[in-house]
């Protein structure tokens, strides 16, 4: 691995990764729709309600909502995981996708994803906002939903912006 790849998988520099636009659709089409956003800016937000990072998604509540989270991916990504989980948790009514990074060696994976109603881990790399390359992390997509039963799923989401 470069230094240059290094510094953009281990900094925190910038934590913005804008979801592409047809990835979210798919997302959408399948788990939605969605109708909250809340760590977004209202140029990439994904839904028509959503908080900016002044609003402070994370002191908000998001139950009875179908909510859509690409969170920040620097420090404190722990913080809108245990968010999602608990937000699901006290309402039977709520759901929240989250689009992470792959990062399936670290303690809030463990303590939160790991119970996460469905895990799809994404074939190939996305391509974030308008970047020219691929992203230099595996993704997933996190499903947290209080219903009966936890399962896991291992069938990847088939992306146009994968690699070949």
């Amino acid at each position: 691995m470069n230094k240059s790849i290094q510094e953009t998988m281990f900094s925190s520099q910038s934590g913005d990764w804008a979801t592409p636009q047809v990835f979210f659709e798919r997302l959408n089409w399948r788990f939605g729709p969605f109708n909250l956003d809340p760590c977004a800016t209202s140029h990439n937000t994904k839904c028509d309600n959503f908080y900016t990072e002044a609003e402070d998604g994370l002191s908000k509540s998001w139950q009875g909502r179908i909510v859509f989270v690409n969170p920040p991916y620097g420090r404190g990504v722990d913080k809108w995981i245990k968010k999602a989980y608990e937000e699901t948790q006290a309402d039977f009514g709520t759901r929240v996708v989250m689009l992470l990074p792959a990062r399936t060696d670290t303690k809030y994976w463990h303590d939160y994803v790991m119970k996460a109603k469905e895990i799809h881990f994404i074939k190939g790399r996305l391509k974030f906002g308008d970047a020219t390359n691929a992203a230099p992390f595996p993704s997933a997509v996190v499903v947290f939903e209080n219903t009966s039963g936890q399962y896991l799923v291992h069938m990847p989401i088939v992306s146009s912006m994968e690699r070949a």
